[in-house]
């Protein structure tokens, strides 16, 4: 028996690389298992080309590169990730995942309510939350919280050096007073 998927366009999260780094081959291979379009820094292309990967969208190319076929070229004027993430709201795409160096997500507040973003490093994922978020984690996964604001959890035990540890398997939960909460969890 097989089972048979139907994956429409922009269904499944964009895949943004901006800065690839030393990113687990096998992280980036699930990122791509549901066939996402596959955006790529033109300073990061040579180098996803020889993974063997499928380019959609270069960002910012260089004139003298060759491209494969049917790769769309855009220019967006600007090397930062604001530009990046103009484009695929323009485009109608519901949520992103970005690689990059580091989780800035402060630096992408202005886009949290216009698409569900998720920052992938080489170390760990970083997103917003709403208040009222829930989901089952493994006793032992770790939490940072980047907030200086009040929030209330449930199942989590505060660590000494920062950050909460999932106190058993099951759900955990966060509830503020404010539009979001930054929260990042080690890969």
């Amino acid at each position: 028996m097989s089972s048979h998927h139907i994956v429409r366009e922009k269904q499944e999260p964009a895949l943004y690389i901006h800065r690839l780094g030393n990113f687990d081959e096998e992280y980036l291979g699930q990122l791509l298992e549901w066939s996402p379009s596959l955006l790529v820094n033109s300073s990061e292309y040579d180098k996803i080309i020889s993974l063997g990967l499928k380019v959609d969208i270069v960002v910012n190319p260089l004139p003298s590169y060759s491209f494969q076929e049917n790769t769309k070229l855009i220019d967006t004027g600007s090397s930062d990730m604001d530009s990046v993430l103009e484009y695929l709201i323009s485009e109608g795409y519901p949520a992103v995942n970005l690689i990059d160096a580091t989780a800035d997500l402060h630096s992408l507040e202005n886009y949290i309510s216009r698409i569900n973003i998720v920052v992938f490093t080489e170390t760990h994922k970083a997103y917003a939350i709403k208040s009222g978020f829930k989901v089952w984690k493994p006793a032992g996964m770790q939490f940072s919280i980047v907030t200086a604001d009040e929030f209330s959890y449930t199942n989590l035990l505060p660590l000494e050096e920062g950050g909460f540890e999932v106190a058993h398997d099951g759900f955990v939960s966060f509830t503020f007073n404010y539009p979001y909460l930054f929260i990042s969890e080690a890969l």
